[in-house]
Protein backbone atom coordinates (compact mmCIF):
# COMPACT_ATOMS: atom_id res chain seq x y z
CA UNK A 1 0.00 0.00 0.00
CA UNK A 2 1.29 3.48 -1.12
CA UNK A 3 0.18 6.86 0.59
CA UNK A 4 0.48 10.38 -1.10
CA UNK A 5 0.58 13.38 0.69
CA UNK A 6 3.20 14.17 3.57
CA UNK A 7 4.38 11.00 5.01
CA UNK A 8 6.81 10.25 7.79
CA UNK A 9 8.41 6.80 7.94
CA UNK A 10 11.10 5.58 10.41
CA UNK A 11 12.43 1.92 10.75
CA UNK A 12 14.98 1.53 13.35
CA UNK A 13 17.87 0.48 13.08
CA UNK A 14 19.25 -2.79 15.29
CA UNK A 15 22.73 -3.38 16.51
CA UNK A 16 23.95 -7.15 17.09
CA UNK A 17 22.06 -7.46 20.22
CA UNK A 18 18.84 -6.43 18.51
CA UNK A 19 18.36 -3.02 20.37
CA UNK A 20 17.82 0.39 18.46
CA UNK A 21 19.61 3.06 19.07
CA UNK A 22 19.23 4.45 23.08
CA UNK A 23 17.06 7.22 23.01
CA UNK A 24 18.38 10.65 23.83
CA UNK A 25 15.80 10.51 26.95
CA UNK A 26 17.29 7.84 28.46
CA UNK A 27 20.62 9.44 29.17
CA UNK A 28 18.73 12.62 30.21
CA UNK A 29 16.99 11.04 32.76
CA UNK A 30 20.15 9.04 34.01
CA UNK A 31 22.22 12.40 34.26
CA UNK A 32 19.53 14.33 36.34
CA UNK A 33 19.53 11.30 38.33
CA UNK A 34 22.87 10.24 38.98
CA UNK A 35 22.90 14.25 39.52
CA UNK A 36 19.98 14.20 42.48
CA UNK A 37 21.44 10.96 43.74
CA UNK A 38 24.77 12.82 44.43
CA UNK A 39 23.04 15.80 45.54
CA UNK A 40 21.32 13.39 48.34
CA UNK A 41 24.99 12.28 49.11
CA UNK A 42 24.47 8.56 48.31
CA UNK A 43 25.87 6.23 46.45
CA UNK A 44 24.34 3.90 43.77
CA UNK A 45 24.10 1.24 46.32
CA UNK A 46 22.58 3.04 49.22
CA UNK A 47 19.75 4.62 46.35
CA UNK A 48 19.23 0.67 44.98
CA UNK A 49 18.82 -0.31 48.86
CA UNK A 50 16.26 2.37 49.86
CA UNK A 51 14.06 2.15 46.39
CA UNK A 52 13.87 -1.54 46.63
CA UNK A 53 16.12 -1.92 43.25
CA UNK A 54 18.99 -3.56 42.66
CA UNK A 55 22.51 -1.64 42.02
CA UNK A 56 22.46 -3.33 38.65
CA UNK A 57 19.11 -1.34 37.72
CA UNK A 58 20.09 1.82 39.56
CA UNK A 59 23.47 2.18 37.35
CA UNK A 60 21.53 1.07 34.19
CA UNK A 61 19.06 3.85 34.51
CA UNK A 62 21.90 6.54 35.23
CA UNK A 63 24.24 5.01 32.32
CA UNK A 64 20.75 5.46 30.20
CA UNK A 65 21.25 1.83 29.03
CA UNK A 66 17.96 1.06 30.51
CA UNK A 67 14.59 3.08 30.74
CA UNK A 68 12.85 3.90 34.18
CA UNK A 69 9.94 2.31 34.91
CA UNK A 70 6.60 4.38 36.35
CA UNK A 71 7.00 2.78 39.54
CA UNK A 72 10.86 3.38 39.71
CA UNK A 73 10.64 6.73 39.21
CA UNK A 74 7.91 7.35 42.04
CA UNK A 75 10.34 5.40 44.72
CA UNK A 76 13.39 7.92 43.46
CA UNK A 77 11.40 11.21 43.56
CA UNK A 78 10.37 9.82 47.65
CA UNK A 79 13.82 9.19 48.88
CA UNK A 80 15.62 12.13 46.59
CA UNK A 81 13.16 14.75 47.21
CA UNK A 82 13.41 15.07 43.30
CA UNK A 83 9.87 17.78 43.11
CA UNK A 84 8.59 16.21 40.73
CA UNK A 85 11.19 16.55 38.18
CA UNK A 86 11.52 12.92 37.40
CA UNK A 87 8.12 12.84 36.77
CA UNK A 88 7.95 14.96 33.94
CA UNK A 89 10.40 13.12 31.83
CA UNK A 90 8.47 9.55 32.36
CA UNK A 91 6.24 10.20 29.61
CA UNK A 92 9.15 10.61 27.28
CA UNK A 93 10.79 7.86 28.78
CA UNK A 94 7.97 5.37 28.37
CA UNK A 95 7.01 6.95 24.76
CA UNK A 96 10.75 6.42 23.75
CA UNK A 97 9.93 2.22 24.49
CA UNK A 98 8.25 1.93 21.27
CA UNK A 99 9.13 0.94 18.02
CA UNK A 100 10.95 3.86 16.17
CA UNK A 101 8.97 3.92 12.95
CA UNK A 102 5.60 4.56 15.56
CA UNK A 103 7.19 7.50 18.07
CA UNK A 104 6.17 10.22 15.84
CA UNK A 105 2.94 9.17 15.42
CA UNK A 106 2.25 8.28 19.39
CA UNK A 107 3.26 12.25 19.94
CA UNK A 108 0.81 13.45 17.60
CA UNK A 109 -2.17 10.83 19.01
CA UNK A 110 -1.28 12.14 22.77
CA UNK A 111 -2.71 15.33 21.92
CA UNK A 112 -5.79 14.84 19.67
CA UNK A 113 -9.50 15.79 20.29
CA UNK A 114 -10.45 12.56 18.45
CA UNK A 115 -8.94 9.54 16.92
CA UNK A 116 -11.47 7.22 14.39
CA UNK A 117 -9.61 3.47 13.74
CA UNK A 118 -10.48 0.49 11.93
CA UNK A 119 -8.61 -2.78 12.88
CA UNK A 120 -9.10 -5.54 10.67
CA UNK A 121 -6.31 -7.96 11.97
CA UNK A 122 -5.54 -7.33 15.70
CA UNK A 123 -7.37 -5.71 18.53
CA UNK A 124 -5.86 -1.98 18.79
CA UNK A 125 -3.29 -1.20 20.81
CA UNK A 126 -5.29 1.16 22.76
CA UNK A 127 -7.33 -1.60 23.96
CA UNK A 128 -5.17 -4.21 24.33
CA UNK A 129 -4.27 -5.82 27.71
CA UNK A 130 -1.52 -6.19 29.20
CA UNK A 131 -1.44 -10.12 27.71
CA UNK A 132 -2.46 -10.16 24.72
CA UNK A 133 -0.30 -7.07 23.85
CA UNK A 134 2.78 -9.00 25.37
CA UNK A 135 1.85 -12.53 23.13
CA UNK A 136 1.42 -10.15 20.34
CA UNK A 137 5.69 -8.57 20.46
CA UNK A 138 5.93 -12.15 21.41
CA UNK A 139 4.75 -13.25 18.10
CA UNK A 140 7.24 -11.05 16.20
CA UNK A 141 9.59 -11.92 13.49
CA UNK A 142 12.39 -11.82 13.76
CA UNK A 143 12.06 -12.91 17.71
CA UNK A 144 12.42 -9.94 19.96
CA UNK A 145 14.30 -9.93 23.48
CA UNK A 146 12.38 -10.55 26.70
CA UNK A 147 13.53 -7.11 27.43
CA UNK A 148 12.46 -5.66 24.52
CA UNK A 149 8.82 -7.18 24.37
CA UNK A 150 8.61 -5.49 28.43
CA UNK A 151 9.76 -2.36 26.77
CA UNK A 152 7.07 -2.51 24.16
CA UNK A 153 4.21 -3.73 26.03
CA UNK A 154 5.31 -1.29 28.69
CA UNK A 155 5.13 1.52 26.37
CA UNK A 156 1.70 0.26 24.87
CA UNK A 157 -0.30 0.31 27.78
CA UNK A 158 1.02 4.09 28.65
CA UNK A 159 -0.20 5.05 25.29
CA UNK A 160 -4.01 3.83 26.84
CA UNK A 161 -3.51 7.47 29.33
CA UNK A 162 -5.43 8.59 26.07
CA UNK A 163 -8.44 6.92 26.93
CA UNK A 164 -9.14 9.18 30.24
CA UNK A 165 -7.12 12.08 29.77
CA UNK A 166 -8.28 15.46 30.25
CA UNK A 167 -10.00 17.07 28.70
CA UNK A 168 -11.54 13.51 27.33
CA UNK A 169 -11.02 12.44 23.71
CA UNK A 170 -13.45 10.98 21.16
CA UNK A 171 -12.50 7.80 20.51
CA UNK A 172 -14.38 5.44 17.76
CA UNK A 173 -12.81 1.67 17.43
CA UNK A 174 -14.06 -0.27 14.47
CA UNK A 175 -12.86 -4.08 14.77
CA UNK A 176 -13.57 -6.77 12.60
CA UNK A 177 -15.23 -10.07 14.48
CA UNK A 178 -12.72 -11.78 12.78
CA UNK A 179 -9.69 -9.90 14.88
CA UNK A 180 -11.61 -10.47 17.78
CA UNK A 181 -12.41 -14.39 17.54
CA UNK A 182 -8.65 -14.97 16.22
CA UNK A 183 -6.51 -16.74 19.49
CA UNK A 184 -3.81 -14.24 20.31
CA UNK A 185 -2.39 -15.89 22.96
CA UNK A 186 -4.23 -18.26 25.52
CA UNK A 187 -7.83 -18.40 26.12
CA UNK A 188 -7.52 -16.70 29.35
CA UNK A 189 -6.03 -14.01 27.53
CA UNK A 190 -9.05 -13.72 25.15
CA UNK A 191 -11.30 -13.89 27.89
CA UNK A 192 -9.29 -11.37 29.76
CA UNK A 193 -9.28 -8.97 26.29
CA UNK A 194 -13.40 -9.10 25.43
CA UNK A 195 -14.18 -8.05 29.08
CA UNK A 196 -11.30 -5.38 28.77
CA UNK A 197 -13.30 -4.41 25.64
CA UNK A 198 -16.70 -4.57 27.11
CA UNK A 199 -15.16 -2.28 30.24
CA UNK A 200 -13.84 0.32 27.58
CA UNK A 201 -16.92 0.59 25.71
CA UNK A 202 -18.58 1.46 28.79
CA UNK A 203 -17.13 4.88 28.86
CA UNK A 204 -18.80 7.90 27.85
CA UNK A 205 -16.13 9.56 25.26
CA UNK A 206 -15.46 5.64 24.04
CA UNK A 207 -17.15 3.50 21.16
CA UNK A 208 -16.75 0.23 20.11
CA UNK A 209 -18.28 -1.33 16.89
CA UNK A 210 -17.60 -4.76 15.94
CA UNK A 211 -17.56 -5.56 11.77
CA UNK A 212 -19.32 -8.86 11.01
CA UNK A 213 -17.58 -11.89 9.65
CA UNK A 214 -18.77 -12.30 6.12
CA UNK A 215 -19.89 -8.95 5.48
CA UNK A 216 -18.86 -9.07 2.21
CA UNK A 217 -16.50 -6.36 0.14
CA UNK A 218 -16.05 -2.92 2.32
CA UNK A 219 -14.03 0.02 2.52
CA UNK A 220 -11.98 -1.85 5.13
CA UNK A 221 -10.76 -4.41 3.07
CA UNK A 222 -7.64 -2.14 1.98
CA UNK A 223 -6.37 -2.60 5.61
CA UNK A 224 -6.19 -0.75 9.05
CA UNK A 225 -5.55 3.26 9.11
CA UNK A 226 -6.91 5.34 11.45
CA UNK A 227 -8.17 9.34 11.02
CA UNK A 228 -7.20 12.23 13.66
CA UNK A 229 -8.08 15.54 14.39
CA UNK A 230 -5.84 17.91 16.32
CA UNK A 231 -6.20 20.52 18.91
CA UNK A 232 -6.15 22.99 15.75
CA UNK A 233 -8.90 21.11 14.13
CA UNK A 234 -6.27 20.38 11.84
CA UNK A 235 -7.43 16.38 10.31
CA UNK A 236 -4.50 13.90 9.56
CA UNK A 237 -4.13 10.10 8.34
CA UNK A 238 -2.52 7.48 9.53
CA UNK A 239 -1.85 3.56 8.58
CA UNK A 240 1.15 1.00 8.74
CA UNK A 241 2.45 -2.29 7.86
CA UNK A 242 5.22 -4.95 8.08
CA UNK A 243 6.79 -2.06 10.63
CA UNK A 244 6.36 1.24 8.48
CA UNK A 245 4.14 3.80 9.68
CA UNK A 246 2.66 6.52 7.30
CA UNK A 247 1.22 10.43 8.44
CA UNK A 248 -1.19 11.36 5.58
CA UNK A 249 -1.78 14.96 5.85
CA UNK A 250 -2.20 15.92 1.66
CA UNK A 251 -6.47 17.47 2.41
CA UNK A 252 -7.64 14.66 -0.16
CA UNK A 253 -6.10 11.76 0.93
CA UNK A 254 -7.48 12.66 4.59
CA UNK A 255 -10.63 13.11 3.39
CA UNK A 256 -11.25 9.86 1.82
CA UNK A 257 -9.82 8.40 5.12
CA UNK A 258 -12.85 9.99 6.50
CA UNK A 259 -15.55 8.96 3.96
CA UNK A 260 -14.54 5.42 4.28
CA UNK A 261 -14.46 5.56 7.93
CA UNK A 262 -17.82 6.73 7.71
CA UNK A 263 -19.21 4.31 5.77
CA UNK A 264 -17.17 1.29 7.79
CA UNK A 265 -19.17 3.24 10.79
CA UNK A 266 -22.58 2.35 8.92
CA UNK A 267 -21.57 -0.84 8.38
CA UNK A 268 -20.40 -2.08 11.46
CA UNK A 269 -22.74 -3.16 14.45
CA UNK A 270 -23.61 -0.33 16.32
CA UNK A 271 -22.15 -0.42 19.89
CA UNK A 272 -25.11 -2.38 21.46
CA UNK A 273 -25.71 -4.87 19.33
CA UNK A 274 -21.17 -5.22 19.44
CA UNK A 275 -21.37 -5.65 22.79
CA UNK A 276 -23.99 -7.88 23.14
CA UNK A 277 -21.67 -10.10 20.80
CA UNK A 278 -18.38 -9.96 22.27
CA UNK A 279 -20.66 -10.34 25.61
CA UNK A 280 -22.16 -13.79 24.06
CA UNK A 281 -17.47 -14.62 22.87
CA UNK A 282 -17.20 -14.53 26.67
CA UNK A 283 -19.72 -16.23 27.27
CA UNK A 284 -18.64 -19.24 24.92
CA UNK A 285 -15.53 -19.90 26.58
Amino acid sequence: MEGRGTVRTGRATKTKDERPDLPGVWSAYGVLLQYLRKRAGLSQQQLADAIGYSLEQVASVEQGRRPAKAAFTTAVERVLEAGGVLEALQEEVDRAKLPRFFRNFALIEAEVVSRFSYDPLLVPGLLQTEGYARAVFAGHCPPLSEEIIDQHTEARLSRQKLLTRMPLAELSFIISEEALRDPVGSPDVMRAQWQRLLEVAASRNVEVQVMPARRGFHPGKNGPFVVLETHEHKQLGYFESQGVGCVVTETAEVSAFALRYGKLRSQALNVEESARLIERMVGET
